[in-house]
């Protein structure tokens, strides 16, 4: 039954309520409490319109197998549907925020509604053509369920439809967008343009592009006092407990030259799409690097499979308590648990405990390097799981989004 406008905005109260429950710790006035509640405003609309995690890392991780229920965040959708690409039996995909439950909506209705993969990567790939509102006018929008019509019909706090995104470049907007657009600016108030490095023919031209023009803007003054901002960061969807973790012992401007030095250096950019999107501002526009749901090679199955994902506006606790023993074996949390504290933390693990079949795999990424479950997480709880440390080494090293100082991965151990 299609949701009505009291039953959506109800939704989005619920969603509001549960970010700011896992977000805020600290008083209201506060000067923790007030960046805290700065931050859960700004993380009311859409966030990522690309999700920051490496799908190739993902799925060599989760090793998925065809009888496998995957349970994950669903952000910004492209991980979900790249996820489809290993053919797993089911996919639910979990948020609290409803623009991004509009996104992997549109998303999944698009690849099966749109009559090519053509006209699907214009919508998606180069996201920045008006034929994009025709195509969702005449073949999306009639498939869409009333909610997710009514929020990309609906209009942002300037009066444009939101839809228009997709004729405008959807990767410029949401809160990670405009980051990068102001990450850009500041760049250009120094002299140095970031899209220079998509100039680079090979990986040693990268590290002098880098080294040369970008590595010294974290030099200066002004921005190293900007970066030492927790609400500098809210742009990257780090809420001030993750601050405090990617900082570490560091500065912040050291920590993140170091992740920019990564992104830009450690991998071809003919094959980083994450560089791509963060240097040029959206997708080079052809077969260049996409995710795996955006290539032509993977249209067919991400097409006829898109029907396996189960999009719920509902935390990922709540899910799973809604879920009978042993019914769902990969579970992938991106850096939600950073945001948690010990009592959401242990709620969280007990479900994934309970829910868990026989070998069952958990991947999550975390802001500082080591892993935050132990001495966090109940002791017979954790005791279940094995840390898989070395593989979770490797997996942080050749992960292209290069943000993360650490993805990890669980393996449950065989019942006694």
């Amino acid at each position: 039954m299609a949701a009505t406008a009291d039953q959506t905005g109800h939704q989005k109260k619920a969603g509001h309520h549960k970010i700011t429950s896992a977000v805020h710790r600290h008083r209201h006035l506060s000067k923790q409490g007030l960046l805290e509640r700065a931050f859960t405003f700004a993380f009311r609309g859409l966030v990522y319109a690309q999700i920051w995690e490496d799908p190739a890392v993902d799925m060599e991780a989760l090793a998925i197998t065809p009888d496998s229920h995957v349970v994950t965040i669903a952000s910004g959708g492209c991980n979900v549907l790249s996820y489809l690409t290993a053919d797993p039996a089911k996919i639910t995909a979990v948020d609290l925020n409803t623009a991004h439950i509009a996104l992997n909506r549109l998303k999944l209705i698009a690849a099966q509604s749109l009559p090519h993969h053509a006209t699907f990567h214009r919508f998606f790939a180069q996201a920045d053509n008006k034929a994009n509102i025709a195509a969702y006018r005449d073949v999306v929008a009639p498939q869409l369920d009333e909610a997710t019509r009514r929020y990309w019909e609906g209009r942002d706090l300037i009066g444009r439809r939101r839809i228009g995104g997709f004729a405008r470049g959807i990767y410029k907007h949401g809160l990670l967008g405009r980051f990068i657009g102001a990450a850009h600016l500041l760049a250009r108030l120094h002299g140095v343009n970031p899209k220079r490095m998509l100039d680079a023919r090979s990986r040693e031209e990268q590290r002098e592009i880098f080294e040369r023009e970008l590595a010294p803007i974290f030099d200066k003054g002004f921005v190293r006092w900007l970066t030492s901002q927790p609400a500098s960061l809210f742009g990257l969807g780090i809420p001030p407990a993750q601050f405090e973790a990617l900082a570490g012992d560091a500065r912040m401007d050291s920590v993140l030259k170091t992740r920019l030095e990564k992104l830009a250096c450690d991998f071809d950019l003919k094959d980083n799409y994450f560089a791509v999107q963060a240097f040029g501002r959206g997708y080079a526009g052809g077969e260049g690097p996409l995710p795996p749901y955006l290539q032509a090679a993977n249209h067919e199955a991400v097409r006829a499979r898109a029907s396996r994902v189960d999009v719920r506006h509902i935390n990922f606790t709540d899910f799973l308590a809604s879920q009978p023993a042993a019914s769902c074996d990969r579970y992938i949390l991106l850096d939600a648990q950073d945001w948690m504290d010990d009592d959401q933390l242990n709620a969280l693990w007990a479900q994934i405990t309970r829910t868990a079949k026989p070998g069952a795999r958990v991947l999550f990424r975390t802001a500082g390097e080591p892993s935050i479950l132990p001495g966090r997480v109940a002791g017979d709880v954790l005791d279940r799981w094995d840390y898989r440390a070395e593989a979770s080494r490797d997996y942080t090293a050749r992960d292209r989004s290069a943000i993360y100082g650490g993805v990890h991965l669980y393996v449950l151990k065989p019942s006694l």
